[in-house]
């Protein structure tokens, strides 16, 4: 996939005039949500000021919808920016993970595990 563009309104939650909001294709846990930029922006670093202003607001959208499903005791919101930081599809998209006790053993440091041994400190 190179985009997100060929999303059908089916399985679009919420729009707005910046962002829309989908369950992810390949959850790491229930409730997964990305909300992705309603114009192709490779990534965070390309969204417009209005974009950027407006991403807060997705965000919050996001987090209801999913506390409209499921109760999640914490969040992990991400965006990967480029190859090198594990971005595949270059189209703007930032994850909203919801976090659950028990969902990993020790999940102190967070996204530091994004490097391997990074996150134990």
């Amino acid at each position: 996939m190179k985009d997100f563009t060929s999303i059908t309104p089916d399985k679009i939650l919420y729009r707005n005039d910046y962002f829309f909001i989908i369950k992810d294709g390949f959850p790491v846990n229930p409730g997964h949500l990305l909300i992705i930029s309603n114009e192709v922006r490779r990534d965070y670093f390309e969204l417009t000021q209005d974009e950027v202003i407006n991403l807060p607001v997705a965000i919050a959208k996001a987090k209801q919808l999913i506390e409209e499903e499921n109760s999640p005791e914490g969040y992990n919101i991400g965006m990967n920016c480029g190859a090198t930081a594990g971005q595949t599809v270059f189209h703007f998209h930032c994850h909203i993970i919801p976090r659950y006790e028990g969902d990993m053993e020790n999940p102190r440091g967070g996204v530091r595990h994004v490097i391997p041994s990074k996150g134990n400190y």
